[in-house]
């Protein structure tokens, strides 16, 4: 690795360690029917999208509810003594991008078979606070 990447790559592992964020990955569903639950609570308050997913019918909400409790508990971890209520968290990010996709045969008729993409997908949810957002813009 040259220098220039790694000054690189030691910046952006720093600005990753002020933010709160976590990533689930290779989900088995399809990355289409993943992106259907994530556009639900994209900008949502945080116990608001939880509520969402918790009674949402469709069995991605269920990952995407564990991954945001996750989220959740790491932003905790960094901003000890602070209550989500009070810092008006929220989801800042939320991004559903495609991983390995697994090729399988069908069998068809007349000995033929028909080729089927196992598809899977990776999902990361990063949280921001409108509070601090609005202390920095008054600075």
């Amino acid at each position: 690795m040259g220098a220039r990447k790694r000054i690189k790559a030691n910046q952006i592992k720093e600005e990753n360690k002020s933010k709160a964020f976590a990533s689930l990955r290779n989900v088995p569903t399809s990355p289409r029917k993943m992106r259907l639950v994530t556009d639900m609570v994209r900008g949502m308050e945080v116990n608001r999208a939880l509520d969402v997913l918790r009674f949402s019918p469709k069995e991605a909400s269920n990952r995407v509810e564990k991954l945001l409790l996750s989220a959740i508990a790491n932003w905790q971890a960094k901003n000890e003594g602070q209550r989500i209520e009070e810092s008006a968290l929220y989801v800042k990010e939320i991004s559903v991008d495609s991983a390995r996709i697994l090729k399988r045969l069908r069998p068809a008729p007349q000995g033929r078979a028909h080729r089927i993409k196992k598809r899977s997908n990776h999902v990361t949810i990063l949280l921001g606070s409108k509070t601090a957002e609005t202390d920095s813009t008054k600075e």
